[in-house]
């Protein structure tokens, strides 16, 4: 301190006055300001130095790249030094190790600055500083990829339990789930439901969902659809919680299914995909899943059940995690696309198509036939509601047997049959036609247009208009196009294909189709 004798302690300037930069190195704490490029570059400036900001395995985090001595740069990162200064005739190095809570003795990262003159005080006091700054701003870069890698985990563990509960796996899936959410899972059933919103608001809408139901639902950012997001609940109040969410978001829709058990989380996956192209139409953006009339209800239970058994009689002697295996992913690639199915199980499209390719030649099916996958897709949904069915009858009497024209041929089935098809001979055009047509050319439109004499635009325009007529999605294929190709077989207008069964007896194996089944 040093003043006249008439004054009161003058304090100086410290550095000759020159205050600035430490106002512009406040700066670089502003919340829009916090960016160690943009303060590399501001140090690189400020003491006119070759700057360079790296990590422990030497890649660049900010400024330019410097040759500099590796062994100290070693012994820098292993904080058996703090700070190092080198000095090799043309240029002063100044090695500094950047430390944050948490990383102990060694450096996160190493300071690395380089000028033809020596430092001097400014030089120093500035580069000192400026290592504090970075030491903030590298904690907090940790902390928050800590935060990104954690969220990350978090929602891999709920795609893999999603994952689990889509081919069945309910054990596994409660035994993962009970880690984080313990009690989620412990009810037998659920209710699934799918938001959808922009693809670029589809992680704020996950979040939204987390906190919505705090804990008592599985939610999942779909795999599949960029603007979904799934969630599982097994509580009635998950729906009225994300009812309440999606009212204050209005470009947000909300479809449910009804309650099923945790096996048959695929159909009502999609169910509630089905209520989501519903919600688009209502004035609340929401629907549940509508229960209607279904084929198989028509159907004698113990008769339907035994014919798919029959059907899928040649898997039987897999092994049992290998055959749940095969028809959880043939279910699911028979409801939607092999390339859906396969984000949502988690594996390749290949892997997907190797399994259906694989059932189908076991069943001696030809998947590619629309028919024969309605069939299939009947046989597959029967199973995983009901349970195996033993063909050889056991304690409760001798099996049933029965063939599948029976079973499609009952009077009430039929009357469901015209029912849902005389609904499109209101129409002007024929949508009916073009619908049959069209089912029988494997939903090709183009040989769909060929059969008829008509342009292949005419027959897509037919079939959005029968989707409308008959309140069902065709064109995406899955349940709602099954039921109208098993409607085209009952009254006849398609004839009914096989599974590729043969004639004869003898023991079923995996290569050879069981006679038991009878068309």
């Amino acid at each position: 301190m040093a003043g006249r004798p008439d004054e009161g302690p003058a304090f100086q300037q410290p550095y000759g006055g020159d205050s600035a930069w430490a106002q512009e190195l406040l700066d670089q704490l502003r919340p829009a300001g916090r960016d160690l490029r943009r303060l590399v570059d501001w140090l690189a400036r400020t003491v006119n130095a070759a700057v360079c900001l790296q990590d422990g395995r030497g890649d660049l985090l900010a400024g330019e790249p410097l040759p500099l001595d590796s062994a100290v740069v070693a012994d820098v990162f292993a904080g058996r030094v703090s700070a190092a200064s080198l000095d090799d005739g043309v240029r002063h190095v100044r090695l500094v190790g950047i430390r944050h809570p948490g990383s102990g003795q060694a450096a996160g990262a190493v300071l690395a600055v380089a000028r033809p003159e020596p430092f001097d005080r400014r030089g120093t006091e500035i580069l000192g500083h400026t290592v504090a700054v970075l030491e903030l701003l590298l904690g907090q870069r940790e902390s928050a990829e800590s935060a990104r890698r954690l969220r990350r985990a978090t929602a891999d563990l709920r795609l893999a339990i999603l994952q689990l509960l889509m081919v069945e796996d309910t054990v596994s899936a409660r035994r993962v789930a009970a880690g984080l959410w313990p009690g989620l899972l412990e009810q037998d059933s659920a209710r699934v439901y799918v938001l959808e919103d922009a693809a670029v608001e589809r992680d704020r809408l996950a979040d939204a969902c987390v906190a919505a139901t705090d804990g008592r639902a599985l939610v999942v950012r779909c795999p599949a659809v960029d603007e979904h997001v799934i969630v599982v609940g097994p509580s009635a109040e998950v729906g009225e919680r994300l009812r309440a969410l999606i009212a204050d978001r209005s470009g947000t829709f909300l479809g449910g299914s009804p309650r099923q058990r945790l096996a048959l989380t695929a159909t009502a996956y999609g169910q509630a995909v089905t209520a989501l192209a519903v919600a688009r139409f209502q004035p609340d953006r929401y629907a549940v899943y509508a229960a209607r009339t279904r084929p198989a209800q028509l159907m004698d239970p113990a008769a339907l059940r035994a014919w798919a058994a029959a059907v899928l009689r040649p898997l039987d002697a897999l092994p049992h995690h290998v055959r749940a295996e095969l028809l959880a992913t043939t279910r699911l690639g028979l409801e939607f696309t092999a390339v859906s199915a396969a984000k949502v199980l988690g594996v390749s499209r290949n892997t997907v198509r190797a399994r259906m390719d694989r059932v189908a030649a076991l069943l001696g099916a030809d998947l590619s036939r629309l028919p024969v996958r309605a069939l299939a897709h009947a046989a597959l949904n029967t199973e995983a509601a009901h349970g195996p069915y033993d063909l050889s009858g056991g304690a409760a009497g001798p099996p049933v047997r029965t063939r599948l024209t029976e079973l499609l041929g009952t009077s009430a089935l039929r009357s469901w049959a015209e029912g849902l098809l005389g609904r499109l001979d209101e129409d002007g055009r024929d949508l009916r036609g073009t619908l049959c047509a069209w089912a029988g050319a494997d939903a090709h439109a183009e040989r769909a247009a060929q059969a008829l004499g008509v342009h292949a635009q005419t027959v897509r325009e037919h079939v959005r208009a029968a989707e409308a007529v008959l309140e069902r999605r065709l064109t995406a294929g899955g349940t709602d196009l099954y039921e109208v190709v098993l409607a085209h077989l009952v009254t006849g207008e398609l004839p009914v294909p096989d599974l590729g069964v043969t004639a004869g007896t003898g023991a079923a194996n995996p290569d050879q189709p069981d006679s038991a089944v009878q068309w």
